[in-house]
């Protein structure tokens, strides 16, 4: 599962469970005057009927808050036209969402809950720049890309972010290639848990790409990443497969040990 998956997840079901809340208060005492509900409450309605499986419901609800400002609203907006959850896919309108989110929210803390969604915004918008969405005004600026993928990962320490800026170095996609750089941000996600970091930096380590090798340890983390990878992630297996076939006797002991120790201190 995607970490933008995850984080819509976790957040709709503890929004919903808020506004749930919310009303149990509201039913106590006497009958309150109608009024028009907050940009929260159409949020938490929003949210409610996602996870109900009522996604019409759930657009007219969010739209309302997100017209009046909600981040996470105009986020899960953004989410459900790039995606096409829900709605027909609209990718201009999800670069529009995402774009509100980075102009009013960039200088959110960084420790606090909607700091990830900001983050996540200006990942997307990072990913729209580097290929730009075909028949609108918004072309391809691997630059913009850069500055939106090197906010996210400086600011927010966002590891997606730290990825895909991570990729961009490794391949000159704005013709700065330094492959030192790239691992330096490949580790910053990998030790984060970023599979797709974990398998890349597992790579170049493993087999000297561009840094010193460091077989062992390179390994690790192709083993690591193949253990947290989807079905999707083929790519993964394949390099982790590879690696295994071609390392010493030495080199997977000491990678089951890097492994065991990694583990033990998430436990």
């Amino acid at each position: 599962m995607r970490t933008s998956d995850r984080i819509a997840l976790v957040a709709l079901a503890v929004l919903a469970l808020v506004g749930a809340a919310t009303a149990a208060r509201a039913f106590e005492g006497t009958p309150a005057k109608k009024e028009q509900p907050s940009p929260l409450q159409s949020f938490q309605t929003g949210a409610r009927a996602y996870i109900a499986g009522d996604k019409a419901g759930a657009v007219t609800s969010l739209v309302d808050a997100a017209k009046r400002g909600h981040a996470m609203a105009q986020w899960k907006l953004g989410r459900m036209y790039a995606e096409g959850d829900g709605v027909d896919q609209d990718n201009v309108r999800a670069f529009d969402y995402f774009s509100q989110i980075a102009n009013a929210h960039a200088d959110d803390a960084p420790d606090t809950v909607q700091a990830r969604f900001v983050a996540n915004a200006f990942v997307a918008l990072g990913n729209y720049y580097l290929e730009g969405i075909p028949n609108s005004p918004i072309r391809a600026d691997a630059d913009r890309a850069r500055e939106m993928f090197s906010y996210a990962a400086s600011y927010f320490g966002d590891p997606d972010a730290q990825y895909n800026l991570a990729r961009m170095y490794l391949d000159g996609a704005d013709g700065e290639k330094d492959p030192r750089k790239a691992a330096r941000w490949l580790g910053l996600a990998a030790n984060k848990g970023q599979r797709e970091a974990q398998a890349v930096l597992g790579h170049m380590l493993f087999n000297g790409v561009g840094v010193p090798r460091q077989a062992a340890r390179g390994l690790m983390w192709l083993s690591l990443a193949n253990g947290a990878a989807g079905p999707d992630d083929k790519w993964i297996r394949d390099l982790h497969d590879e690696a295994v076939a071609t390392a010493s006797e030495e080199d997977r002991e000491k990678s089951d040990s890097y492994v065991q120790a990694w583990n033990k201190d998430r436990d």
